[in-house]
Formats: structure tokens, C-alpha cells, sequence
């Protein structure tokens, strides 16, 4: 089964057991990353120099995909320049990665379920319920990230938003963070991968930073 760097991102937050997110709002910013990243290697969309634009808006066939393309188009025709990768991550980040859980459930890797905390509080969880494709990712990021294997595009991807949105202890259960991060950020740098994706990776690395002390900054009274 192939997923998607949104839905993989997910699956590395999500709690096999009790279907909670572990780093959610990181988790959220490399969902939106994922899908945009997704569509530039599928030639849709271009990001370089801080900015996105819709390459080719033909749909690719893949359903989660495709709903990402149709608003990511509208959105960008709506204006009359350019639009910034920070304001599309901001956009799309919380409605982008409830899409993509609902896909992981639609798909069978996960399973929804609906509970009141303190009997008041509406809350959705989303335990494993087939933890193939998880196992498959984790398998490869370990080749990739501890064994030293040379990454393909799709998996230097990944690990690129891993490092780029801190989630190596998602990544990476049980081991320090000191232990993998030389190695992500290397792969980060995109040089394994062409001059379009690499700028694009960069691109949605800066941007993640950028929203990501925003949103700590604007947490802090």
C-alpha cells in the first residue's frame, strides 16, 4: 500500500494503543509540509523562494491529493500575486491533517474512536489497526537514518520534515535525540535529491520554523 508523506508523518504521531498524537501540533505542521512536498514531486506545484504556485493543476488520482490540489488552486487564484508557503502551512495545517486521518481510516491503518472527556469534552482517538505500512516506514527510516543506507527521494523526504518539525523522538522511539539528528540534518540538506525538490524541502523547512516559534511565541502570556 503506498501512502502518502502526510499520512506517514501521522502515523508516526499517532499512538499504536491508545490512538492519541504524540507532538500534535508539530505533527500538524509536517502533515500540511508532506502534502505540498507531495504534490511538487508530482509535478502539480512549485515551491521556491518562499512561495507556492500551481504548476498543474490536473488531478494525480490519488483522492487525498487531489482535495489538497483543488484548494490549494483556488486559494492561489484568489490572489493577485504569488502566495507565501508560511500562510498556505498556516491555512491548511488543522483541516489538512484531519483529512489525512481520516484517510488512514479509511484505508484500515487506523481506527476511529469517539469518547467525552469528563463526560463533557468531545474526543477522537485513532488506535493502530493495521500496523503493516507503519512497520515498512519505520523499517526504512532506520536503514536510512541509524544503518546509513542512501535515501530515495521519498524517504530523504520524510526524514527531512522529521527533522524539520523535531519529531525524531516520534521517529525514533527510545533513543536520544542527539543520537539521530546529526544524521537527519544531513539528509535534510537535500542533497541526494534534484534541484527542484531539494529548494522545495528547503523552502517548507524554513517555513516550519518560521509558524513553529510564531505559534510558541504567541502561546507565551
Amino acid at each position: 500500500m503506498t501512502v502518502s508523506l502526510g499520512e506517514e508523518i501521522m502515523l508516526l504521531s499517532l499512538d499504536d494503543e491508545t490512538g492519541a498524537a504524540k507532538g500534535e501540533s508539530a505533527a500538524r505542521w509536517g502533515v500540511a509540509a508532506g502534502m505540498l512536498l507531495e504534490l511538487v514531486m508530482a509535478g502539480r506545484v512549485t515551491v521556491k523562494g518562499g512561495r507556492v504556485e500551481v504548476f498543474d493543476p490536473t488531478p494525480t488520482g490519488d483522492a487525498l491529493l487531489d482535495g489538497r490540489l483543488d484548494r490549494l488552486t483556488r486559494w492561489v487564484h484568489e490572489a493577485s500575486s504569488s502566495r507565501k508557503v508560511v500562510a498556505w502551512l498556516t491555512r491548511d495545517h488543522a483541516k489538512g491533517s484531519q483529512d489525512v486521518v481520516d484517510s488512514l481510516v479509511a484505508r484500515g491503518l487506523v481506527t476511529e474512536e469517539k469518547h467525552r472527556a469528563l463526560g463533557v469534552f468531545p474526543v477522537r482517538r485513532y488506535p493502530e489497526a493495521d500496523g503493516t505500512v507503519e512497520r515498512e516506514l519505520r523499517a526504512r527510516l532506520a536503514a536510512v537514518v541509524l544503518e546509513g543506507a542512501e535515501p530515495d527521494t521519498r524517504t530523504g523526504a520524510l526524514v527531512a520534515l522529521v527533522h524539520a518539525t523535531g519529531m525524531h523522538r516520534q521517529a525514533f522511539p527510545g533513543l536520544p535525540k542527539k543520537q539521530v539528528a546529526p544524521r537527519t540534518a544531513g539528509i535534510a540538506e537535500g542533497h541526494w535529491v534534484g534541484a527542484s525538490v531539494g529548494e522545495a524541502i528547503r523552502d517548507l523547512q524554513a517555513a516550519i520554523s518560521t509558524v513553529t516559534v510564531v505559534t510558541v511565541l504567541s502561546a507565551v502570556p
